[in-house]
């Protein structure tokens, strides 16, 4: 599904964030992307959302070779993943609703399709009831719901989060842990940077290490250490 290539990435500064990285990740996987700050993982994140083109080596995904890909081209690839960050980013003055319909609009739904799946999704998150509620009326775990919502209900290949739990408490951060493990059940593959030692020590998924650029420790079940 998803490879990277021999992957450097070194900013106008000097600073080398990715060094000869090489990586591939299959369908359906759970990954853990982990690492101090400054380890790369950001850096890891926008070439996958092409935010970032690579100084050099290739970024493949499903097949195709998207390094090089041409700016307008660029919207209709990022319809293949959902993104979730770490501060939600909805619409402020758009219910929970709106803001979930909105990714569906952005991406040509019609309204009659908007309709039958809007419930759908926001029941599958744990929304169901809150359509007509505001952001700023929610909790933050209920917020990054609606952001999970929004990522995921155009049906992504690749479902990608940055921090997802890093404004959380711990019992929101479980609750989050559990919809995404849901969402896996179902087939999604899974992306996730964190500093949450506990979520990836007791998860036991794939782990993905990051130390000054290098991939330093890849292993198909582990935890944080």
């Amino acid at each position: 599904m998803l490879e990277l290539n021999k992957v450097t990435m070194r900013y106008p500064t000097g600073n080398v964030a990715l060094d000869d990285v090489s990586i591939k990740i299959e369908p359906g996987e759970f990954v853990f992307l982990i690492g101090a700050s400054g380890a790369g993982k950001s850096t890891f994140i926008k070439l996958l959302t092409k935010e970032l083109n690579p100084t050099s080596g290739e970024l493949w995904f499903q097949g195709k070779n998207v390094t090089k890909l041409h700016k307008r081209r660029i919207p209709h690839f990022r319809r293949q993943l959902g993104i979730v960050f770490q501060d939600y980013r909805l619409l402020e003055k758009e219910t929970v609703a709106e803001n979930v319909a909105f990714a569906m609009r952005i991406v040509g739904k019609k309204n009659r399709e908007i309709k039958r799946n809007l419930p759908m999704v926001l029941n599958l998150v744990g929304l169901k009831g809150k359509e007509k509620v505001f952001p700023d009326q929610l909790s933050g775990g209920e917020q990054q719901r609606v952001s999970i919502a929004r990522a995921i209900v155009n049906n992504p290949t690749l479902l990608i989060c940055d921090e997802p739990t890093g404004n959380l408490d711990p019992e929101t951060s479980w609750g989050l842990m559990d919809l995404l493990s849901k969402l896996h059940s179902h087939g999604t593959t899974i992306i996730m940077a964190t500093h949450g030692k506990e979520i990836v020590d007791t998860m036991q998924q794939r782990v993905i290490e990051l130390h000054d650029g290098k991939v330093v420790r890849d292993v198909r079940q582990g935890g944080y250490l």
